[in-house]
C-alpha cells in the first residue's frame, strides 16, 4: 500500500493518507511520524485502510496531492550520479558524490504546476529517485543503511541552467520555488528490492521519452549514498536524498530543450509511479 499527504477543500494542514485502489483514505499523523514508526507502523496504517468503510474513502481525484514530505528537516540532492550524465556534461565519474541542498520552498506535488519563474526560460528536467528516511541515523554502515530508509518516491529536480552555472555552486539554480516536483507518493521500501536497485527510470516531456535508464547504473547507489552522508550529517525520519539523474536531459541535446508553458513533464519509476506536473509560467 501507498501513502500520500494531501489536502480536501475544507482542510486547514496537510492530512495523512493511505491510497486504497483510487481513493484515499485519511490517517492520523503525518509523513515524518508513519516513517518514524518503522516496519510495524506500516503495517498497522495498512491495516486501518483496508478496513476502512467505503464512506471513509474519498475519490483520489478529489483531494489535493502535497509533495510526499511536505517541509523536510533536509532535501540532500546528489549530481553527477549516472556516468552517462556526467559525460554528457563533459565531466568524468567523479571520486565523490556533488552534493547539494534544495529547500522545502522549492518542492510542488504531484498534479500541480511546475513553475518556470519569471527569471529564466532554461528549465530543465531531471528524472531522479528519492529517498525518504526512517529513523534517526548518524555514521552508518553497509550492513545497517538500508535500515534508515522508510520508502522511496519520484523527483523532478527542476533546474535553472543558467542559475545553476552563475556560481561554482549550483544552490541558486536548484531552488527556485515550486521547480522541484515530488510524488506522487510514498512506496514502502519493504515493497521494493533493497536499494531501490534494478529499477526503470524515465522522463517524458510531452509523451516523448528524453531520459531512459535503470537505478542500477547509480555511481553511488543508495546504501553507498547513506554512508557518506551520515559521516558528517545526522538524518532524521522525514529527510530526504535525491538521488541523481540519468543522461538525456535538456541542456544537453542539439538544440537544448527547455520546459515551457504548457508542457507535461512526466517522471515514471518502475514499481513506485508516475509524477506528472504541467508547467506554468510564474505570474
Amino acid at each position: 500500500m501507498n501513502f500520500v499527504t494531501f489536502r480536501t477543500a475544507t482542510d486547514v494542514t496537510p492530512r495523512l493518507g493511505a491510497v486504497v485502489d483510487d481513493s484515499v483514505v485519511a490517517l492520523p499523523g503525518d509523513m515524518a511520524s508513519l516513517c518514524a514508526s518503522g516496519a510495524a507502523g506500516f503495517a498497522a496504517a495498512t491495516r486501518t485502510a483496508a478496513a476502512a468503510p467505503a464512506a471513509d474513502r474519498r475519490p483520489l481525484a478529489d483531494v489535493a496531492l502535497l509533495p510526499v514530505v511536505p517541509r523536510p528537516g533536509k532535501i540532500i540532492c546528489l549530481g553527477l550520479n549516472y556516468a552517462d550524465h556526467a559525460a554528457e556534461g563533459g565531466n568524468n565519474k567523479p571520486e565523490y558524490p556533488s552534493f547539494f541542498m534544495r529547500g522545502p520552498s522549492s518542492l510542488t506535488a504531484h498534479g500541480a504546476p511546475l513553475q518556470r519563474p519569471r527569471a529564466s526560460t532554461k528549465l530543465d528536467f531531471e528524472a531522479e529517485l528519492a529517498v525518504i528516511i526512517g529513523k534517526t541515523a548518524r555514521h552508518l554502515v553497509p550492513a545497517n543503511a538500508l535500515e534508515a530508509v522508510a520508502g522511496y518516491s519520484c523527483f523532478n529536480d527542476g533546474t535553472l541552467r543558467d542559475y545553476q552555472r552563475k556560481t561554482a555552486q549550483w544552490t541558486i539554480g536548484k531552488n527556485f520555488d515550486r521547480t522541484g516536483a515530488f510524488g506522487p507518493w510514498l512506496v514502502p521500501a519493504s515493497a521494493l528490492p533493497a536499494g531501490a536497485a534494478g529499477l526503470k527510470i524515465q522522463s517524458r516531456l510531452n509523451g516523448t521519452v528524453m531520459q531512459s535508464s535503470n537505478t542500477a547504473h547509480m555511481l553511488f547507489p543508495v546504501e553507498e549514498t547513506l554512508c557518506l552522508v551520515t559521516e558528517a550529517i545526522t538524518l532524521e525520519p522525514g529527510d530526504v536524498i535525491i538521488m541523481g539523474t540519468p543522461a538525456g536531459v535538456g541542456y544537453a541535446r542539439t538544440p537544448p530543450v527547455w520546459m515551457k508553458a504548457g508542457d507535461t513533464i512526466e517522471i515514471e519509476i518502475e514499481g513506485i509511479g508516475v509524477l506528472c506536473n504541467r508547467i506554468e509560467d510564474e505570474r
